[in-house]
């Protein structure tokens, strides 16, 4: 079994660190751009989602407007185990609305309703709540009491009412994290361990992926909502 716990400030170190190795171990599945460790990319991608979410946890600063939320899933039997989490942004401006940024529960342990009982919690706290999958995901969502909205690029944007909150979340700049030395080095090590063409097939990989997903959603809207078409 598990119990969740609700922070508004950064967890502890021992605790922080397991959130980010999920992140990191669970990329493919918790990023919009679902790289496979095959593509010479991933490496990249996986540390700019880390550093993301890194970047999240420091803001929390447990005041009503705090820019991050995070739920933990904790092992009952040895409580600083983390089994899963939930990070998510409250709206400033609109009291009842939040926006899912990633979620993600361990192999291990996954089909035991820990998921379901974070976005729960969630929803307990901000009913008015929004997220984005692939096409793929969306049912996993539906049968969480989320409805597809509209395609959002290689995603489906997904909300627990029938329309958007017209409030604003504070949203990550990730151009920083990409203009980094951090990036720029990674990138650099890339270039040389694979070459030039491999780094450019990469690229085109990557695009053809994220080209596939927009189709995807978009075709799962349109199946959803046929007279709008």
């Amino acid at each position: 079994m598990f119990t969740l716990a609700n922070l508004d400030t950064p967890p502890p170190e021992s605790l922080k660190s397991q959130v980010l190795q999920m992140v990191v171990d669970y990329f493919s599945d918790i990023s919009p751009v679902p790289l496979t460790p095959s593509n010479p990319l991933y490496q990249l991608y996986q540390y700019v989602i880390g550093y993301e979410v890194h970047l999240y946890l420091q803001a929390m600063n447990g005041t009503p407007e705090g820019p991050a939320r995070l739920i933990l899933a904790l092992d009952d039997d040895d409580p600083s185990r983390v089994l899963g989490f939930a990070l998510y942004l409250p709206s400033r401006d609109d009291a009842e609305a939040c926006t899912l940024a990633y979620l993600a529960v361990k192999a291990s342990h996954r089909r035991r309703g820990i998921a379901r009982a974070m976005l729960r919690r969630m929803v307990e706290h901000r009913p008015h709540a929004e997220l984005a999958c692939v096409a793929g995901k969306v049912p996993v969502f539906e049968s969480m009491g989320f409805r597809v909205l509209a395609a959002q690029g290689p995603q489906v944007l997904l909300n627990t009412r029938d329309h958007r909150s017209d409030g604003m979340v504070a949203v990550q700049d990730l151009a920083p994290i990409y203009q980094s030395r951090e990036v720029r080095q990674i990138h650099a090590y890339l270039l040389q361990q694979r070459g030039k063409k491999a780094m450019s097939d990469a690229e085109d990989k990557r695009d053809r992926l994220l080209d596939q997903l927009a189709y995807q959603a978009q075709a799962l809207v349109e199946e959803r909502f046929p007279t709008l078409h």
